[in-house]
């Protein structure tokens, strides 16, 4: 049992990975879609890749989407609307004009007696209220046939018999001139326009369950294949019919071909690929990018944004198939760029986008577009902290998109007379969520304790707590690091190294020295030196456990691991040679043990390059009347004495860098102690 619990404590890293591997290829498979995969990719288009196809089996030609919403809009276009008649409403109406008549006929104004305006008025409202009247405007034709509701029965009506009441006036005036009631005919519409009341409206929601009903039984078929028949020939453009047939087959395949029965099958074939995918990740990691694969969060970030970006676009495609390019696959690279490599980025987003060929439609289109999106954003994406440059490349992302698209359009459809322009504002939409990437970062650095180019701004700034605290404490210390800043920025920049992390690392990297500064002689103010009255083993130690300190007092501020590394590293495991030798001469001997700094040495080109600028910039404070000559050689011997240690064995820098950044070093220093001209007194 102590062996197994052994064991498992010294394997915790590994198992934790095999750990997420299961846990993500599960959480994959179950997103992705249950029904087998059709054997032919085809494109509308294209030519047939493969020989002749028969029918396999019997099944029916299904509509296309354009068809079948065509078909409905027809129904839509031609139902017969339900009118609901309400037949109460002709007794009050002629009940109030006979009362307002009453009220307002004076017998010396009309030459009309009142019984004949009253006759008049009420065949008028018997020959309106017959067929109905209504208030509502519709732009149906006079001609269109339509159903009046009165009770329980149902009558046919052209919509031209309902009386409207706009034609009031025009009624009443044809009724006056025929009867000779011209001097009434003020008093009449007055009379009429102010007492008529609708009585048929249209049933909306008995009209609505009619189409619905009639769009029910729509067919979805249009024919039927039978066994045996060719579908398509090779060579053959897949195109029109041949484009729905072949639809039709892939439907039906997945329809009736892929059941319960094998249903197994289709997940052991799920796990196999998903499984190949995350593997190739693991592979890549391991063996270019050990310093991820060591790092148990690191690998989780990267596993959790996979995740997302496949559960965001199944989400979307849920809610609707054309919106699946509205999901920012490109926020992916921009991301992982962010905090790690570029060829993380991408190794990443192509991983991803062969785990979404599986989920959308059109996979081919999909998936080109997408690799060419993502191969753009780790180009144009530099220097995130800028905010200028997410927009730029954003901008640039979306018209890659935009141009992709249309031309996969015309190769498919061979015009532009369709083109839906609105499919584009998804990809617009696509880019102004891709612009979420800087609230994403900050999250993130939260969570996951990471650090980006965002981070790192923040972190240079001089003026921040404790940079300001170094600069009053140990005012020599800081000036040092501020040179060693430029020399090893100017050195990253040379050789295509992270120069903003680098000169952050610099910033820091003697932060321990503030708790003892009089012991370093940048910060001695006099000629006195307090190493004189110590034991060269007790100086050695002050020297040493300044990185020791300087890692405490990091974390305790909460400075991000990438910039500890740099405290860690900038000595490596090299030998305090000046005590060293001094131990040396007073005792005769010295335990070399004594005097070497704990390490690590550096694991990276930028903790490698702070300590060439770091060494070189500290020894050259005690040079006498430097020369070009004299900086040459002298930068020469440091660094090579550091290779001769083996100091950068374990960063992956090239014999070829190293010279660059020698050269850097040599020019900048050249440019500091360059000779002035003495001018007189």
């Amino acid at each position: 049992m102590k062996n197994l619990f052994s064991l498992f404590a010294k394997n915790q890293s590994l198992i934790y990975k095999v750990f997420l591997f299961i846990i993500s290829t599960l959480l994959i498979i179950y997103l992705l879609p249950k029904g087998g995969q059709f054997k032919y990719n085809f494109q509308k288009g294209k030519p047939w890749q493969y020989e002749n196809l028969y029918a396999p089996f019997n099944f029916t030609i299904k509509k296309n989407e354009d068809t079948i919403k065509k078909e409905r809009e027809e129904i839509k276009a031609n139902a017969i609307p339900y009118f609901e008649y309400n037949g109460e409403v002709e007794a009050g109406v002629l009940e109030q004009f006979n009362t307002m008549l009453e009220a307002r006929y004076i017998d010396s104004l009309y030459k009309t007696p009142k019984q004949a305006v009253a006759k008049l008025a009420g065949n008028l409202i018997a020959e309106v209220y017959k067929n109905g009247l209504t208030d509502e405007i519709h732009t149906y034709d006079d001609n269109r046939l339509i159903y009046l509701k009165k009770g329980n029965e149902i009558e046919e009506r052209n919509y031209s018999q309902l009386f409207k009441k706009e034609n009031l006036n025009k009624k009443v005036r044809e009724l006056v001139q025929k009867n000779n009631f011209e001097d009434v005919q003020v008093l009449l519409y007055n009379i009429l326009n102010e007492v008529f009341e609708s009585n048929v409206k249209l049933n909306s929601k008995l009209t609505e369950a009619s189409i619905e009903a009639e769009i029910k039984t729509l067919n979805p078929n249009r024919g039927i294949i039978e066994k045996g028949g060719r579908i398509i020939a090779k060579g053959e453009v897949v195109e029109g019919d041949k484009f729905q047939i072949l639809e039709s087959l892939r439907a039906e395949f997945q329809s009736q071909i892929w059941s319960k029965n094998n249903y197994l099958w289709l997940l052991v074939g799920y796990s196999m690929l998903v499984s190949l995918v995350f593997l190739m990740l693991f592979l890549f990691l391991k063996n270019y990018r050990p310093y991820i694969y060591n790092n148990n969060t690191k690998v989780t970030f990267i596993f959790f944004n996979i995740f997302l970006m496949v559960f965001l676009t199944t989400l979307v495609l849920k809610v609707h198939s054309d919106y699946v390019y509205v999901v920012p696959i490109c926020i992916l690279p921009l991301i992982l760029k962010a905090f790690f490599d570029p060829r993380v980025g991408l190794f990443v987003h192509v991983l991803t986008i062969l785990l979404l060929g599986f989920i959308v439609p059109n996979s081919f289109e999909y998936m080109f577009l997408q690799f060419i999106a993502g191969i753009v954003t780790i180009l144009t994406v530099s220097e995130l902290y800028k905010r200028a440059n997410l927009f730029i490349s954003v901008g640039q992302i979306t018209l890659i998109y935009i141009l992709g698209y249309f031309a996969f359009f015309v190769i498919q459809e061979g015009n532009i007379q369709t083109l839906e322009w609105e499919n584009f504002g998804y990809f617009i939409l696509c880019g102004l969520a891709t612009l979420f990437a800087h609230p994403l970062i900050y999250f993130y650095e939260k969570i996951f304790g990471l650090v980006s180019d965002v981070s790192l701004l923040e972190l240079s700034d001089t003026n921040s707590k404790l940079l300001k605290e170094l600069s009053n404490k140990a005012p020599g210390t800081f000036h040092h690091s501020l040179n060693v800043a430029n020399l090893a920025e100017a050195s990253a920049n040379e050789i295509g190294a992270n120069s903003m992390l680098v000169r952050v690392g610099a910033l820091y990297h003697d932060i321990g020295k503030m708790l003892n500064p009089t012991m370093f002689t940048e910060n001695q103010a006099n000629s006195i030196n307090s190493h004189n009255e110590l034991d060269p083993k007790e100086s050695a130690q002050i020297i040493i456990e300044h990185v020791i300190k300087g890692i405490e007092i990091a974390r305790k501020n909460n400075l991000p691991d990438r910039i500890i590394d740099f405290i860690r590293t900038h000595h490596g495991t090299s030998l305090v040679y000046y005590f060293y030798k001094k131990e040396r001469e007073q005792q005769g001997s010295a335990n070399k043990e004594d005097f070497i700094y704990p390490g690590p040495i550096p694991f990276s080109k930028e903790t490698a390059i702070l300590m060439m600028a770091d060494s070189v910039e500290a020894a050259s404070k005690s040079l006498k009347d430097p020369s070009s000559s004299i900086i040459d050689e002298f930068v020469e011997k440091i660094i090579n004495n550091q290779m001769a240690q083996g100091q950068f064995l374990n960063a992956n820098i090239t014999f070829k860098e190293i010279e660059m950044i020698k050269k850097v070093l040599k020019k900048k220093l050249n440019n500091i102690y360059h000779l002035r001209v003495e001018y007189p007194e």
